[in-house]
């Protein structure tokens, strides 16, 4: 190849700039129906005649003229003349506002290409683009494309090119939002349905209760589903743990083989067997909520909660990407324009349990000797309880140490959308579930080393794992709980997805179970009674995040004091939670 062309994806948020970029690249760059996914701007490459293009996926902006960090990385890459062609993609039926953009990128250079995506969507409600004519009208090339069925890549690549080459000086044009009114025709009023929707979704009735009643059904379906899964996939991995076993066994030293079968091999295979079935049901139910576009409807209508707790309703969306991940969430809070709010939202976002946590809360429920319907109503009070606890010190943090004044934001409602079940499925299996999965089973197997060791190293005739859990044991018995639980959670630092098995791992310092996915009966042989699971589960939802969210709140903050403030309020209040669940239950129990 010849020459490289530097491309940059601009234009406003939620009009298909990440799947267009998944679509010319052939990368996995997350993409969902809602904006403010994109904080970050991602790059990619493909080959287009004798040349390489460098796609680089800008966040989404609605103009120049912005504030939030996001929104000013976009800016400063466009301003900069790093790239050779721009490609400014709008939504064919929101032509008008995304026009806007447009103009302002025009006056920055003349080498910008049109791409009016979602022409698909757009003809399913009866409207047409006149390509040709917005072409004439804006003195830049205009190609349609349907970024999701691949059609008109071929065109744009070719669009590209011809601008790269072509060393002449554009005609100025003044690009005004009045075009769209002449280039795109209506048939009937794409936004009917929607709209009548969104009556019932965001109304001031029916909205919470079927926002509850939809969470409802998501975590009944993983808990009846996962419970099946789980046993399953425990009887498997116990077999080939015996296998393991009895390979290993005569080929290597007795202390090397129990590192090997009772350190890595059981803490891996524990994790998995908590870890995988959860995640494999919750991931694509909350996929599908995604890529049907109901999650901004969430945000809408959690925003007057927010705002009476002295912040946004953006929030709300950092929130529900801290449900997937809590560095993801940190991360996000770029999309919040206030210092002041972002500031907020960064630190109360472990306040939601992450995707870590969450199949071990689910676990734990299991512990309690509930049905499914018990378990179900348990965990979305569990959730409830989380989001009350996000507003409460939100409010807290906004009269006292982060005052000021109530910003305002705008939030796009994206259209309903069919979801495509096939991608959510592979989506959400390969990349949300196996990418977690191989996160948390990359720290069980050094974690399983380090806990093997404290078990079988003794000093003064007792291993240091019995020295830490004494020493520990008053703090936890203080809090419903015992040593070995704070020590598995102090292990599960590097990695929330490793309390649970640790803590089994940890039963009778260093009985390990046979029984791989028993966590009821590693909570019964440990004598863990029902107060001390509910403790569990209390501290599990709220307590200091995992090593990389500290580490993306000391980057996306710069200051150790907020990185471990952000660990000390969960902390402080789950403990708290903890200690009075059980002073109250040896007062009445």
């Amino acid at each position: 190849m010849n020459d490289t062309i530097k491309v940059a994806l601009a234009g406003n948020p939620n009009v298909g700039k990440s799947t267009l970029f998944n679509s010319l690249t052939g990368m996995k760059q997350h993409t969902g129906n809602w904006a403010g996914k994109t904080v970050g701007f991602a790059e990619g490459k493909f080959a287009a005649d004798d040349y390489e293009v460098v796609l680089t996926d800008l966040p989404g902006i609605y103009s120049l003229n912005c504030h939030s960090p996001e929104e000013e990385v976009a800016r400063e890459h466009i301003e900069s003349g790093r790239a050779d062609v721009t490609v400014c993609v709008c939504d064919a039926l929101s032509l008008e506002r995304n026009l806007i953009l447009v103009s302002q990128i025009r006056e920055i250079t003349s080498r910008v290409v049109i791409c009016v995506n979602l022409i698909d969507e757009a003809e399913k409600k009866g409207a047409s683009v006149n390509g040709e004519l917005l072409s004439e009208l804006t003195g830049c090339p205009v190609v349609l494309t349907a970024a999701r069925q691949k059609i008109g890549l071929r065109e744009l690549k070719s669009a590209i090119i011809q601008m790269f080459e072509d060393n002449a000086p554009a005609e100025e044009t003044k690009i005004s939002p009045e075009i769209a009114k002449k280039c795109v025709k209506f048939q009937s009023d794409p936004w009917r349905r929607d709209r009548c929707i969104d009556k019932v979704l965001c109304g001031k009735v029916l909205a919470f209760p079927i926002m509850l009643l939809l969470l409802t059904g998501v975590f009944w379906l993983t808990l009846v589903a996962s419970s099946h899964l789980s046993g399953w996939l425990g009887t498997g991995l116990e077999w080939v743990a015996a296998v393991i076993r009895d390979f290993v066994t005569p080929l290597l030293p007795g202390w090397l083989s129990s590192v090997i079968c009772d350190g890595v091999i059981a803490t891996v295979f524990r994790v998995v067997t908590v870890m995988l079935p959860p995640m494999a049901v919750f991931f694509p139910l909350f996929t599908l909520l995604e890529d049907l576009g109901y999650l901004p409807r969430v945000a809408f209508n959690l925003d007057r909660c927010f705002k009476c707790s002295g912040t946004c309703g953006k929030q709300s969306l950092t929130m529900l990407m801290g449900l997937g991940c809590n560095a993801a969430g940190v991360t996000g809070c770029r999309i919040i324009d206030s210092p002041r709010e972002r500031l907020v939202a960064i630190i109360t976002n472990s306040f939601m349990p992450c995707n870590g946590r969450l199949p071990l809360i689910i676990a734990a429920f299991g512990c309690l000797g509930l049905g499914a319907a018990g378990k179900t109503i348990g965990l979305l009070l569990a959730f409830v309880a989380a989001v009350v606890l996000t507003f409460g010190v939100s409010k807290l943090l906004s009269v006292t140490v982060l005052k000021g004044e109530l910003s305002s934001f705008t939030l796009e409602l994206p259209p309903y959308r069919t979801p495509q079940v096939g991608q959510v499925l592979i989506r959400s299996l390969l990349d949300r579930t196996v990418f977690v999965l191989g996160r948390a089973v990359s720290a069980a197997a050094p974690a399983g080393v380090l806990i093997w060791l404290s078990m079988n190293i003794e000093i003064s005739g007792r291993s240091i794992y019995t020295h830490l859990t004494t020493f520990l044991d008053p703090v936890g018995r203080l809090a419903g709980m015992d040593g070995v639980l704070i020590l598995a959670f102090l292990f599960a630092l590097p990695a929330a997805e490793l309390m649970l098995p640790l803590a089994m791992a940890g039963i009778n310092n260093g009985d390990f179970l046979s029984e791989i996915s028993d966590v009821s009966g590693a909570f019964a042989e440990a004598g863990w009674s029902g107060v001390t699971v509910v403790c569990i589960i209390i501290f599990m939802m709220f307590h200091f995040p995992c090593a990389t969210t500290l580490m993306t709140i000391k980057k996306e903050t710069g200051s150790l004091r907020w990185t471990i403030l952000s660990a000390l309020l969960p902390t402080i209040i789950g403990y708290g939670l903890c200690v009075v669940v059980n002073f109250f239950s040896r007062m009445f129990f």
